[in-house]
């Protein structure tokens, strides 16, 4: 059953393509003193729902891409798009800003979508049973592999070549003036150093700061907590010293700022990779060959930079992908 219909409830309004969805405000204010995890389910339900709807306009095409609301999905879907449409010549709709990678996830288990970019990282979701509680990258990859193979019907394709995790991160001139290359480089000073946190992570258990202290023997002077998106700015500005931000950001490269390498392999990995559905595999087979490629050539570097033609030079999300492509010769120019 389709996520459009299971989502559906009684007194629908008709749009103008066909479509019957809830009426929003009757939706919305019955979620009015639900408990919060029902909240959170039921509005992202909604908000995909309508997003499918618009997209779902006119003939349905022949391949239907999610894409998350951060940048890199948005521009990798394009990438798939392009690259598919020129080998194969089927039609390719991309429908981003699905919210997060559990909705996404979502959509291609119901068949709202044929395929997305996920990260290896999505097995400790409670997905399936896992056979080890592992960081190992090649153990952890091989896992999402088989089992959502397995359990789901989903061709986890091999990693494009980056991964998107936490990375604590320091102003460059501060790296290359003390050495820093790897979070244990930062042991001496860190009884001296600001640092700045999402907030969240302070309280997490098993992947958050006292975890974290425990692994790594490390304990800043001060933790500032704040919203993740501020910490760029903070430690640019020199308010921290050191903050927890994420590896593919294009403010690393807006603000020249340098991650350190996660020496113990403290934080999960999350190794990004094409992941499509196996039945629409089947039935186009042409659209892994497309994709090839792709796998195994973007690495974390061209990543940043790619989000910051997006995210600081306000290109379109389309026009980088495409330039990307015909810059490798994967495209015509």
């Amino acid at each position: 059953m389709s996520l459009a219909r299971r989502c559906g409830e009684r007194g629908t309004d008709k749009g103008r393509c066909g479509w019957r969805w809830p009426k929003t405000a009757t939706a919305l204010k019955a979620l009015a003193g639900k408990p919060r995890a029902a909240r959170t389910a039921a509005s992202a339900c909604l908000v995909l729902l309508l997003t499918l709807a618009g997209a779902g306009c006119g003939a349905r095409p022949d391949l239907r891409i999610g894409a998350q609301t951060f940048t890199e999905t948005k521009i990798l879907a394009e990438m798939y798009k392009a690259l598919i449409e020129q080998k194969t010549g089927l039609d390719v709709k991309v429908i981003p800003d699905l919210a997060a990678s559990p909705l996404v996830f979502s959509a291609l288990d119901r068949g709202d979508i044929d395929l997305a970019t996920l990260y290896s990282g999505e097995i400790f979701n409670n997905h399936f049973p896992l056979e080890s509680l592992t960081k190992d990258r090649a153990e952890v990859l091989r896992q999402a592999q088989e089992g959502f193979d397995r359990y789901y019907g989903f061709d986890w394709m091999d990693p494009l070549g980056f991964e998107n995790t936490y990375a604590f991160t320091v102003r460059r001139q501060v790296a290359e003036a003390s050495g820093y290359r790897s979070i244990s480089d930062i042991k001496p000073d860190a009884a001296s150093m600001r640092f700045g946190v999402d907030t969240s992570w302070l309280e997490r258990a098993s992947d958050g700061y006292p975890a974290f202290r425990q692994e790594y023997g490390i304990s800043f002077a001060k933790a500032y907590p704040m919203e993740l998106s501020l910490v760029y700015t903070a430690v640019k500005n020199e308010q921290v010293d050191i903050v927890l931000a994420y590896s593919t950001d294009a403010r690393l490269k807006a603000f020249d700022l340098q991650t350190l390498q996660d020496d113990r392999h403290f934080f999960p990995p999350y190794d990004a990779s094409p992941v499509m559905r196996k039945e629409m595999e089947a039935l186009h087979p042409g659209v892994k060959e497309a994709l090839r490629p792709l796998i195994g050539a973007i690495d974390a570097e061209t990543m940043i930079g790619l989000n910051y033609q997006v995210d600081i030079e306000k290109k379109s999300e389309r026009e980088v992908a495409l330039a990307y492509l015909k810059q490798k010769g994967l495209i015509p120019k």
